[in-house]
């Protein structure tokens, strides 16, 4: 049996973390002891070393909440948590493209500067005028 504390430590999942995914039924709630401390069993660790590898890997609890309702067996199961994988490379694929824009950005602003010599300060008016930049990226 685990406290929530030795929960935390293992999985490096905060405390206030693991009382929110029981809150939300994303965590089952665990037995008590006699001074109604939390107890968490192995199904526990592994259900919440589950979560914090997938959010670690950018799932969205609801996608999380409908990973750990499949069985694991080949068939459905698998195609449901191929499809829902699946959306979530799209989903990293799509920040990584945008993350990109904003660097090729932000990198031709900082050559606007001209390192304070004198005049008003190129970045900050770039900074203010969003139509000064090269590309969308709002």
């Amino acid at each position: 049996m685990y406290t929530i504390g030795a929960m935390s430590k293992a999985t490096g999942v905060k405390v206030p973390t693991i009382r929110y995914y029981e809150e939300i039924g994303l965590l089952a709630e665990p037995g008590r002891n006699s001074g109604n401390q939390r107890r968490y069993d192995q199904a526990g660790m592994d259900a919440l070393g589950f979560i914090k590898h997938a959010r670690d890997l950018g799932f969205a609890l609801d996608d999380i909440r409908a990973l750990m309702g499949l069985d694991g067996q080949l068939g459905d199961d698998c195609a449901e948590a191929d499809q829902i994988a699946r959306s979530q490379l799209e989903n990293v694929r799509d920040r990584i493209a945008k993350l990109e824009q904003l660097a090729t950005e932000l990198e031709r602003i900082s050559h606007l500067c001209d390192g304070g010599n004198g005049g008003c300060c190129k970045v900050l008016t770039a900074l203010g005028d969003h139509s000064q930049c090269a590309g969308d990226h709002g």
